[in-house]
């Protein structure tokens, strides 16, 4: 039987609900505590860890030795207090197992060995995935969902309400999020409640785009918080991306083509995009050239552009599969020859290379039986799922893609 260390997770009963099943099967569980949430949802066996993140890798060390851990498992690997640990953890040739929002949404989550995004170990080679599609079998079926907002909200809230004895319980923890949670619920509260009215002119203007009265292209922003952006693009913020996409397309664009862009939905709204973008669009003389938009249909306004400009976003996976040509400026599993434009943004904004489509099919169905679990976080049926189908990668000797690997050479 196998020794399961949990570090961090989402902010929901899912490693509680999967530590239980893991221990019913005769498994070792246990938690590094980081802060009283991580405690508040979890009610198995652990440990705090009250220290500096530089005496992290000795404590985690310590934990692991003594324990006989021989699996360790988290959501998303690029978090301070996850780093360290992992690379320790690697070290000592235990298996990594990192959970992640799904690639391929909803209703799935995504678990692979080692890492995630761009440190996932899935092959960035188009001709690998013609190969190893033959070799998959039929995906399961999908579990259906209730619709999750309220109860993640209820949770990250409960989570970071039990955060405001951090500076009691765990004096040195410092959140990964870049905003604290009393700000971000703030500007969500004051965001929300301007959407009615804005919800109007955004569909006006949307259905003057649609009816094809413009050529556009579209670029859908990502949160500044997201690991996507910190850790595997060149950008710092959602400030970066607009002002390099803003200045490529006044530089380069045809004058009678505009640049829509549309805000992500759980944007907290604590800095004003849409007053940025006005910013940069006046000074690079393209105000007239560039919408923004707080809502509409993503998959109708990706259907109607010409091109998808994105850092990493999942709304990456959504364009390619619907055939529109998409240009990656940071790193992703998607960004390769045959499914990305690859000749760089100057001749994206005048010759943008779609996808291949039978190429597609072929990537989405390898990464859903490599990387990805039907379930999901929140809702008492999507955890049950998720845990029913995560257990018996958790306890394989080897990955589903170092079988696959094998399998397809």
């Amino acid at each position: 039987m196998s020794s399961f260390l949990f570090l961090q997770g989402s902010a929901s009963p899912f490693f509680d609900v999967l530590g239980r099943a893991l221990k019913a099967r005769g498994h070792a569980v246990m938690r590094i505590f980081f802060n009283p949430g991580d405690q508040l949802y979890w009610s198995h066996g652990g440990v705090a860890f009250r220290g500096r993140l530089a005496d992290l890798p000795d404590f985690a060390d310590d934990v692991m030795e003594r324990h006989g851990v021989t699996d360790l498992v988290l959501f998303g690997d690029c978090r301070p207090v996850h780093r360290p640990v992992i690379d320790r953890a690697e070290a000592a040739g235990l298996r990594v197992h990192v959970f992640e929002e799904g690639y391929f949404r909803p209703n799935r989550i995504t678990l692979e060995r080692s890492g995630v995004n761009r440190h996932s170990r899935l092959p960035r080679d188009p001709d690998w995935y013609r190969q190893a599609v033959r070799l998959c079998p039929e995906e399961p079926t999908g579990c259906h969902m209730a619709k999750v907002f309220r109860v993640r909200a209820y949770h990250d809230v409960r989570y970071h309400v039990a955060g405001l004895l951090n500076p009691l319980m765990y004096p040195h923890y410092r959140n990964h999020q870049i905003y604290n949670a009393p700000l971000e619920y703030a500007g969500y509260l004051w965001r929300f409640a301007r959407l009615t009215v804005r919800r109007r002119r955004d569909e006006a203007t949307v259905q003057t785009l649609l009816g094809g009265g413009r050529k556009f292209f579209l670029l859908p922003l990502q949160l500044d918080g997201d690991a996507q952006i910190r850790d595997h693009s060149p950008f710092d913020g959602m400030g970066g991306v607009l002002r390099s996409v803003m200045r490529s397309f006044a530089e380069q664009a045809a004058q009678s083509q505009c640049l829509v862009i549309k805000n992500h939905p759980l944007d907290p709204g604590v800095v004003s995009h849409e007053r940025r973008a006005r910013r940069i669009a006046d000074e690079l003389g393209i105000r007239d050239r560039v919408i923004f938009l707080e809502s509409g249909p993503l998959d109708d306004l990706i259907k109607a552009s010409r091109g998808v400009v994105t850092v990493n976003s999942t709304v990456g996976f959504v364009s390619l599969g619907l055939g529109c040509p998409t240009v990656a400026l940071g790193e992703s599993i998607y960004r390769m020859p045959g499914l990305t434009h690859q000749a760089g943004m100057r001749h994206f904004w005048s010759d943008p290379q779609p996808p291949d489509g039978p190429l597609f099919a072929d990537f989405e169905r390898v990464v859903r039986h490599v990387a990805q679990v039907p379930g999901g976080f929140y809702c008492r049926e999507g955890i049950a799922w998720a845990v029913e189908n995560a257990i018996p990668r958790l306890e394989s000797e080897r990955s589903v893609l170092e079988e696959l690997l094998d399998a397809a050479g």
